[in-house]
């Protein structure tokens, strides 16, 4: 009866979804097993209810019993589900929308990027305002780590004797002047982008180009992509990329929500309180960047 009651009132079937849901949120967030009378209590519902939502979940394999304790917890079949789900999604498409934003904004090109062997490898570009792409942002072209501002970003994810193994391998070549050549020097720059949340460009790997890059996150809290704006110098200047700099810092804080980082950070860099802190988004539980509170937001 009150399966028929809940097919034909919407309302109620909405509510047995929320409260189901909630469940294996609450379960999933424990430490191990827990009592029945332990969990009705922390969901605020009745102990009939909380076994009868229970049931299902157990028959798909999502809970079990311990036999022995009658204490529940669940399985490893969510991770199956979230690894089906990770595994199809498309980072261009949910980044591109985003992308466009940015590229509209800096009217110049966005490009995301992902890390592959050691190098940096751009997978999407968006144009801004009918400017050409410049030929080291194309899609499926490889690029250095040390030299770009993706590629330090990167680097942000290897521990010493990785930065090492990079140098042994790849080595610091020279590309401009401006390129960083030496290991000292590359750990002062990967110190700096920690600091202050985001990377620079600063014609180190083409003659008269510039980018600014910041880091997308996934739900492990791993730098997964950078999104990044490419320009000429003459056009990427300080006070152009300072202007512009919030809209590329909540593009790559609203592609992480979206892959389910939960950070939790602090804003503190100039240009950016405004706006930003106006339309609520510091106020998610989801990664945003810009923050002096790097202890937590690079786990170290």
């Amino acid at each position: 009866m009150r399966g028929a009651r809940e097919g034909r009132n919407p309302a109620l079937s909405n509510q047995s979804a929320e409260k189901l849901l909630l469940i294996v949120e609450t379960m999933s967030a424990l430490d191990g097993s827990i009592r029945l009378q332990d969990l009705a209590e922390r969901l605020g519902m009745n102990v009939s209810t909380v076994l009868r939502f229970l049931a299902p979940l157990r028959r798909r394999g999502y809970v079990e019993q311990d036999p022995e304790t009658s204490r529940y917890f669940m399985t490893f079949k969510l991770c199956g589900l979230a690894n089906n789900i990770s595994s199809r999604l498309d980072l261009r498409g949910v980044a591109r929308p985003f992308m466009r934003h940015v590229a509209a904004v800096f009217e110049e090109s966005a490009n995301l990027s992902v890390e592959s062997d050691m190098s940096v490898m751009y997978i999407e570009t968006v144009n801004g305002s009918s400017k050409a792409i410049m030929a080291m942002q194309r899609i499926g072209h490889v690029a250095p780590l040390h030299c770009t501002g993706v590629g330090k970003i990167f680097l942000l994810e290897y521990t010493l004797r990785k930065i090492d193994q990079y140098i042994a391998v790849k080595g610091l070549t020279r590309f401009t002047e401006h390129t960083i050549t030496s290991r000292g020097r590359l750990m002062l720059e990967l110190d700096e982008i920690r600091r202050r949340g985001y990377s620079f460009d600063n014609e180190e790997c083409e003659e008269g180009a510039r980018c600014v890059a910041a880091p997308i996150r996934d739900y492990t809290g791993r730098i997964v992509a950078c999104v990044s704006v490419s320009g000429p110098a003459s056009r990427m200047t300080d006070e152009h990329i300072q202007a512009n700099l919030p809209s590329l810092i909540e593009a790559a804080g609203q592609i992480s929500l979206r892959l389910d980082w939960k950070g939790k950070c602090r804003l503190s860099a100039p240009g950016v309180s405004g706006r930003l802190e106006k339309s609520g988004f510091f106020q998610k539980t989801t990664c945003i960047f810009f923050t002096l509170d790097y202890n937590s937001y690079y786990n170290i």
